[in-house]
């Protein structure tokens, strides 16, 4: 995993760059802020970016799109002091595969890191539950969007898919799923593969959003 650590605090940069070189994760380049990160993300093509929010010059949320546009398979993961829903939302929007608070341990960030190779979305304790009732809120939207959902998704998932993904919205890592279903780990990542694959969708946090649209109108129907 080759990370780069986007953050204004010179100190708190190299205190995180040798925390993770000393559990062996290859840090190979920082920068100041959000403007500095794109031209350092062009030049390094980091796998993962651990980046904050709030900076000077350009912050964090602004950089991700324009990252993800130069590097589509770049993994961006906001590390910040911001317990706010609204940051956290539209990170996850703006094509964010992470949210960590920098009140984590080194263990809890070395593990997450570690996770998100595995295809894991890394999220601080609390905030998948955050997600999800956010997703839940906003799911199914107008009938236009509805009919117009419905066109991208020309598949519905059986039931062993269902379940699977609903243990996943309740914030379990794909071994805790596996070893409820009886499965292995690596199963359950290939059908979140399949899942993801059959829908249409991008990325783990889209894919709960459909489970919770799907649950809303279920309730709708049976109500």
């Amino acid at each position: 995993m080759r990370i780069m650590l986007v953050d204004d605090h010179p100190l708190f940069l190299e205190g995180l760059q040798n925390l993770l070189e000393v559990h062996g994760i290859d840090v190979i380049g920082t920068a100041g802020d959000g403007v500095q990160a794109l031209a350092k993300a062009k030049e390094l093509k980091p796998d993962v970016i651990l980046m904050d929010i709030a900076m000077p010059n350009g912050g964090g949320l602004e950089a991700i799109q324009p990252i993800k546009a130069a590097l589509p398979p770049v993994k961006i993961v906001m590390l910040t002091s911001f317990d706010n829903d609204d940051n956290l939302f539209e990170a996850i929007k703006r094509g964010a595969s992470g949210y960590l608070l920098k009140n984590l341990n080194a263990e809890e960030l070395v593990n997450m890191l570690h996770d998100l190779e595995q295809g894991e979305v890394p999220l601080s304790p609390g905030l998948a539950a955050r997600l999800l009732n956010e997703f839940a809120r906003h799911a199914g939207g107008t009938e236009q969007n509805a009919r117009t959902q419905q066109e991208k998704e020309p598949d519905k998932l059986n039931l062993q898919q269902t379940e699977i993904l609903t243990l996943v919205s309740r914030g379990k890592t794909y071994k805790e799923v596996g070893a409820a279903m009886g499965l292995t780990e690596r199963t359950i990542k290939y059908h979140m593969e399949r899942i993801m694959d059959r829908l249409q969708l991008e990325n783990k946090a889209q894919a709960i959003a459909y489970l919770a649209r799907e649950q809303k109108k279920d309730n709708k129907e049976q109500g």
